[in-house]
């Protein structure tokens, strides 16, 4: 079976959330007798390469339009690819890959996972909208990422009678084991048993909340990431004088682990549907830790199971993400148990084989 997966970016050239579901996607299924090509946009004029198993197709990116992306030899290379290919799987935003899927000459069947509505781009959607509808009404399936997704956005109620739902999932075995003096220097910069975030930092991600959540309780919190908010989160720090918030940066695998390993729980305040999962609160309960997450109606509170893995707020509260926070530090036992159902939730609903298991099923679904 020949998969052809198409989007914007790709691990390891990048290394967020989409590129690692396109990533174990490749990799899980392959073992399950599955060969998939990615075809990409790139920064650079490069060849095409292995990547654990997977060959990469990148196209060197002519021009972008608010993280659109575009070049026009991703036309001729698609319809050689999708020749190859006996399925086309999709990944959604990406206006462009939409608009390749015009060129599906060989009318080879196709599915896209749905990771997100377009919630900021207002103007430009009014635009892609004709677009976006041809290309939602021809795919042959649409995989939303949790129920709860599937049952909130908009667009996808429109189009409920070919919506399935596999929830994300990650392959511990890629994560490494930090070595002792990697958790030892990290232990001196920042302590442990601190309240972690990771991840870039973007407008939804609802940073300022926990901010302020930290000014309240006066918990030491630890945020790990960079983007486009880190000066806004600078200045809130200084104004503050937060010493009990320390903002590190960009981390590499190996310090993340290390993070995981040091923290007392996991915190996700993330305020907007832009956060349509988030693959750092799987993390988090491979580590067994708790979390506290704010419900928005996504995946984050698939996830999450309130009082069960950790504790749900309502978004954009400072105070009840506060109160959170004060609860699980308070209560020793509490957060034991929240970070044993974690690792039990993690090992029953987000591994790498039952993911992949649930995409080869799709897959041959599309062919038969």
């Amino acid at each position: 079976m020949k998969v052809l997966q198409v989007y914007r970016t790709c691990y390891p050239e990048t290394n967020g959330g989409v590129e690692q579901v396109i990533r174990f996607i490749a990799s899980g299924t392959r073992t399950l007798g599955v060969e998939t090509k990615i075809l990409t946009l790139s920064d650079n004029d490069a060849p095409p390469y292995n990547c654990e198993g997977t060959e990469i197709i990148p196209v060197k990116k002519t021009f972008e339009v608010s993280s659109n992306g575009f070049a026009l030899k991703l036309i001729s290379e698609f319809k050689k690819l999708s020749e190859w290919a006996d399925i086309i799987h999709y990944h959604y935003p990406w206006p462009s890959g939409d608009l390749i899927s015009l060129f599906n000459t060989a009318q080879k069947p196709g599915l896209v996972t749905y990771h997100s509505d377009i919630v900021k781009q207002k103007l430009l959607k009014i635009l892609y909208k004709p677009l976006e509808i041809h290309f939602l009404n021809h795919v042959n399936i649409i995989v939303a990422t949790s129920p709860q997704y599937a049952q909130t956005s908009t667009n996808l109620q429109k189009y409920k009678n070919k919506v399935r739902v596999i929830p994300l999932a990650i392959d511990e075995a890629t994560y490494p084991t930090p070595l002792s003096s990697t958790i030892e220097q990290w232990r001196d910069k920042v302590g442990e048993g601190f309240f972690l975030f990771v991840g870039v930092l973007r407008y939804y991600k609802g940073l300022d909340y926990l901010l302020e959540a930290a000014r309240i309780n006066n918990l030491p919190v630890v945020i790990a990431g960079d983007g486009p908010e880190r000066a806004k989160i600078e200045d809130y720090i200084s104004k503050h004088n937060l010493g009990n918030v320390k903002l590190v940066g960009f981390i590499s695998e190996e310090d993340k682990v290390a993070l995981h390993l040091l923290s007392k729980a996991f915190v996700f305040p993330s305020h907007l549907r832009s956060e349509a999962f988030g693959i750092s609160l799987i993390e988090a309960q491979m580590y067994s830790k708790p979390i506290i997450s704010s419900d928005i109606g996504t995946g984050s509170s698939y996830v999450n199971i309130n009082d069960e893995t950790g504790l749900v707020v309502p978004p954009a509260d400072s105070q009840s993400f506060s109160d959170a926070m004060l609860q699980i530090e308070n209560n020793a036992d509490l957060c034991k148990t929240f970070g044993v159902n974690s690792r039990t939730r993690f090992e029953q609903e987000f591994t790498a084989q039952r993911y992949a298991q649930s995409y080869v099923t799709l897959y041959r679904e599309l062919l038969e």
